[in-house]
């Protein structure tokens, strides 16, 4: 079977939106949700080792990699409508079963389908994405929380020192085992698409309504336990942002959860591809 990736588009409440799919898709689905600061390149390395087994499909989020990315004048960049965006593709394809993987932003987007749908997923694969405050880290506590008090171009700095060069290759490096097993295309191809006009005003606007995600954790946890999907957590330790905690606390709502720690931060796939894919395949590869 070829594992060939396909770099695709399709058209979404009239936006563009960009995916990469690979595998047979009379195969199970996996439906990757990639986080911030990146995009489904993230997935690049993951889809070919997976395509054997799954159909994989990977979009980038409006305002995110190859999708379109109109200015918050145009569009309304919240949680909701990203999702909303995603679940439009999600119909545009047909997918009426698949497994969640979600890491950072790809958890509340993946959350808000499954509370909406829970009867087409199938499992989940949680990688550093918090559904409790247990896992929220002082990292994202001192940038957030001034901003979630108070806008104003003061409390706007330290987002936008979030999302600008020195933050993006911070986020791909934090916690590497190996720094130099980091490939700098990751944070040089990502700042460059954070770099165009006006996008990184929509990246605070994203930030500053995170905060909405916070809201919705109970009602996440509630259907956990009501629907108890299968979920496999592969989680970098020493991540900043999404602490340890967090990680733990699925358990409580999904007690039969497989947790496997990593020797990685907030990215885990670039030194950990290979033991990712093996687990996904042990847990939900027919």
């Amino acid at each position: 079977m070829s594992i060939q990736t396909f770099h695709r588009t399709a058209t979404v409440n009239g936006r563009k939106v960009f995916y990469r799919e690979a595998g047979d898709p009379s195969a199970p689905t996996i439906l990757l949700l990639h986080g911030l600061p990146t995009s489904s390149q993230m997935f690049r390395d993951l889809m070919p080792a997976l395509a054997d087994r799954f159909h994989l499909i990977a979009p980038d989020y409006i305002g995110f990699g190859h999708s379109d990315a109109p200015s918050h004048d145009e569009f309304d960049y919240t949680f909701d409508n990203l999702a909303a965006h995603v679940a439009g593709l999600v119909d545009v394809l047909g997918l009426t079963s698949y497994v969640l993987y979600m890491q950072d932003y790809g958890g509340p987007i993946g959350f808000r389908l499954f509370t909406q749908r829970p009867e087409r997923v199938k499992g989940f694969i949680i990688q550093n994405a918090n559904a409790y405050m247990e896992g929220v880290g002082e990292a994202p506590k001192q940038v957030l929380l001034p901003l979630w008090e108070n806008r104003t171009p003061e409390t706007e700095k330290p987002a936008r020192d979030f999302v600008s060069l020195d933050g993006t290759r911070y986020h791909w490096l934090v916690g590497a085992k190996d720094p130099e097993a980091i490939n700098p295309d990751n944070w040089v191809l990502d700042q460059a698409l954070l770099d165009r006009p006006g996008v990184q005003d929509f990246q605070v606007d994203l930030l500053e309504n995170y905060k909405t995600n916070i809201g919705l954790y109970p009602e996440w946890q509630a259907a956990f336990r009501a629907h108890q999907p299968r979920t496999l957590i592969v989680w970098g330790k020493h991540d900043p942002f999404f602490i340890p905690p967090g990680a733990r606390a699925y358990l409580s709502d999904l007690p039969e959860a497989r947790l496997v720690w990593l020797d990685a931060g907030h990215f885990v796939l670039d030194e950990n591809c290979a033991q990712v894919a093996a687990e996904i395949k042990a847990t939900f590869a027919q």
